[in-house]
């Protein structure tokens, strides 16, 4: 190679192709997520509209729901979606951040291993495993003992007793959470785990230095480090747990009403759908069924993007900290 202009040139030709191609190539590829995006939105606005145009806005309020007089509304899906992802938060994020601190602070190095290969494989089981044992072997034991319980000793309290009021059937609201919680705990937790072992040594060993416990390190130093990725792993964990359907669907109740008791039966978005769809009969019927489908697209993209918004912040909240 004798380093001339020409034999630069011959050089530097191909890897500016390679750059053209690589960009265009993943250019086209964001292109086509977008696309098909879209298009899931616009083919289920008009496999809807005759429900928009029927019902129009009092869909989203309405809790009827009776193919035979063809009255149908969301709010009791909606509602339950909503009830059941947040008790799934509610569980699984302390739970989740428990676990990932032990592996990455507390652990000796040859349980860690051991540890993480278990919550990894929490997350390769079917989401129908889950149901089936949530159905089978889950109600069972806590309507038996849990429930009846709860129900004896907070039956009689102020608000709590609302929330627990009820037969005990061991299925619900709280039953579907619950096992939303144990599906969405090791997406959480491997987030977590990740971005809790990129905190540089030294930080933490600076302040193990000064005399802090492990929680002030933690509180003080690994978690305003890692803010940002643990409120998306909490995203992640909550997009999952919006859209879950066969375990929910196992366990929920699958009735169409709103109760304030977290032990009564109830129904989701996600369950709705694949109890009722591939019996639905008539155009009205079928376009409400997809109208459901439509809402939580709305739902989710609104989560995610609040989720996104809240990053944007903390992001730039610790660039103007800095």
């Amino acid at each position: 190679m004798d380093g001339s202009p020409a034999s630069a040139s011959r050089l530097k030709l191909p890897s500016d192709w390679q750059d053209r191609l690589f960009r265009g190539v993943t250019r086209l590829f964001a292109i086509l997520v977008l696309a098909t995006v879209i298009a899931i939105f616009v083919s289920l606005c008009v496999e809807a509209w005759p429900a928009i145009t029927k019902f129009g806005p009092g869909f989203l309020t309405n809790t009827s729901w009776n193919p035979v007089t063809e009255k149908f509304g969301a709010a009791a899906p909606i509602f339950g979606t909503l009830v059941t992802s947040i008790i799934a938060l509610i569980i699984a994020v302390p739970v989740s951040f428990g676990i990932a601190v032990f592996i990455t602070e507390l652990a000796p190095r040859w349980l860690k291993r051991p540890v993480g290969t278990a919550i990894e494989l929490l997350a390769a089981i079917p989401s129908i495993i889950y149901g089936m044992w949530g159905l089978f072997v889950f109600a069972p034991i806590f309507a038996d003992t849990a429930q009846p319980w709860i129900s004896d000793h907070f039956a009689d309290w102020p608000v709590i007793g609302r929330l627990v009021d009820g037969p005990p059937m061991g299925i619900g609201m709280f039953t579907a959470g619950l096992i939303l919680a144990i599906m969405i705990l090791p997406f959480i937790t491997a987030v977590m785990r990740d971005v809790f072992e990129v905190v540089p040594p030294v930080l933490k060993e600076s302040a193990y230095g000064l005399g802090a416990t492990t929680w002030e390190v933690v509180r003080g130093v690994v978690l305003p480090y890692t803010k940002v990725g643990v409120v998306g792993g909490v995203m992640l964990g909550l997009g999952r747990a919006l859209g879950e359907t066969m375990a929910v669907t196992f366990v929920v109740g699958n009735a169409h009403r709103i109760s304030a008791s977290l032990f009564m039966p109830g129904n989701t978005i996600s369950s709705t759908l694949a109890n009722e769809f591939t019996e639905a009969v008539g155009k009205l019927y079928t376009a409400s069924l997809i109208e459901l489908g439509l809402v939580l697209f709305f739902i989710t993209f609104i989560v995610l993007a609040l989720a996104k918004l809240l990053l944007i912040r903390l992001t730039a909240r610790e660039g103007a900290q800095h």
